[in-house]
């Protein structure tokens, strides 16, 4: 089995198993980052760690698992960018300022509204990444649900120098996410420092971080999808 087969037969896996233990809500856990029960615990418990705390930016996903982690940054006066979601703008990332935006700016539809997108040009180094998972195991190895996005927009803020070694990169799971084997990665894939569960903290230990864009390993069809990267290929015709 190839790894792109390995991932998807561990995806189904994965949301198979939440939604047999009513572990997402709502329900359907399939096709998404799992909106997993316990989002809220896990989102306090990573905001009790002194990485968090001493944290002046962060990036973050958009989906609903992390939410909270959003919700808790704005709350605690840090800087957010968040992806845009599908990274369907040229800008790719809202820019969320506690200054200027409540805390209801940390769900993704309101940030449409009232946060202005900027592309990594404009964007400070970040000091924590905030990504979303369907599963990852005790290395940091992580999957997401299949669409690359992640790993593209890790790309895009290592280009631009905004990710170094004192970047945390950290997810917020469902413990029935957390794998006991390992899981199958490629070269465009990075892997998390820290898993933060409602019960748990699991350091993975530190790992490299993202060169940048693997172009190589992006269809065609992909990158007309998503609009930093046409523009980008077309300045280079």
């Amino acid at each position: 089995m190839d790894v792109e087969a390995s991932k998807r037969a561990v995806r189904e896996q994965i949301w198979e198993t939440l939604d047999r233990a009513g572990a997402v809500n709502p329900p359907g856990a399939s096709g998404h980052i799992p909106s997993f029960v316990g989002a809220d615990t896990a989102a306090n418990r990573l905001a009790a760690l002194e990485v968090w705390q001493d944290a002046l930016v962060i990036k973050a996903n958009p989906d609903k698992a992390q939410l909270p982690v959003r919700t808790q940054a704005l709350r605690d006066q840090k800087l957010l960018y968040m992806a845009v979601p599908a990274i369907a703008a040229t800008n790719p990332f809202y820019l969320l300022d506690p200054a200027r935006h409540g805390i209801d700016a940390a769900a993704s539809k309101r940030a449409a509204e009232v946060a202005r997108t900027v592309g990594p040009a404009e964007m400070r180094p970040v000091d924590i990444v905030v990504c979303g998972t369907v599963a990852v195991d005790h290395r940091g190895v992580r999957i997401g649900k299949g669409a690359g996005y992640s790993d593209i927009e890790m790309g895009l803020l290592a280009e631009a120098s905004l990710l170094g070694p004192s970047t945390t990169i950290v997810t917020t799971v469902h413990e029935l996410q957390v794998v006991d084997h390992d899981l199958p990665e490629t070269e465009h894939d990075f892997r998390v420092d820290l898993i933060i569960t409602p019960d748990e903290v699991i350091r993975c230990g530190p790992s490299p971080r993202p060169a940048g864009i693997i172009w190589e390993h992006l269809a065609a069809e992909k990158i007309q999808s998503i609009p930093a990267l046409a523009a980008r290929k077309s300045q280079e015709t």
